[in-house]
């Protein structure tokens, strides 16, 4: 019998830890928990749309499609979790800042009802600098996909 010695690491995060991860709320907190988290590594974010989303009264009247741009920066709030609880940030004194995207194509639209998930895998990562690729996925259509990169920077004091 063979002994595991590898640390067991919590691979699901709930919402209470997302909020005390990152500090963006509602309406643009567009994370809802994740799942699948290896550190420094991966993982997947989940966002649950309901119609009852702010930006569908726009978006379009009569047809409900979530803004690609929404779609990206969930993938960017999931690499920030995944970033958070790697590195163990200081949420008190420093924030997560999205830095670059590159290479971003919108395959299929999101509408109220679905489920997305986030898969954003790490790149690189280089000190306080994480490089990401991510692939926001609704069942097993691509929805979106892009690379991105983000930083730990201090937060300014009053």
């Amino acid at each position: 019998m063979t002994q595991n010695t590898e640390e067991t690491v919590r691979t699901d995060i709930d919402i209470a830890e997302i909020l005390a991860r990152i500090p963006h709320r509602y309406p643009f907190l567009l994370v809802d928990r994740a799942e699948d988290y290896k550190p420094g590594q991966s993982i997947v974010g989940i966002k649950c749309v309901t119609i009852n989303e702010p930006f569908f009264q726009g978006h379009f009247p009569g047809n409900p499609v979530m803004p690609g741009v929404l779609i990206v920066e969930a993938l960017a709030q999931t690499g920030a979790v995944l970033m958070s609880k790697t590195l163990e940030v200081d949420t008190e004194g420093k924030t997560i800042f999205f830095m670059s995207i590159d290479g971003v194509r919108f395959r299929n639209p999101v509408r109220p009802g679905d489920v997305i998930r986030m898969e954003v895998e790490v790149v690189r990562a280089r000190s306080s600098i994480f490089k990401f690729k991510g692939v926001a996925k609704v069942g097993d259509k691509v929805a979106a996909e892009a690379e991105f990169a983000a930083m730990v920077v201090e937060t300014p004091t009053k």
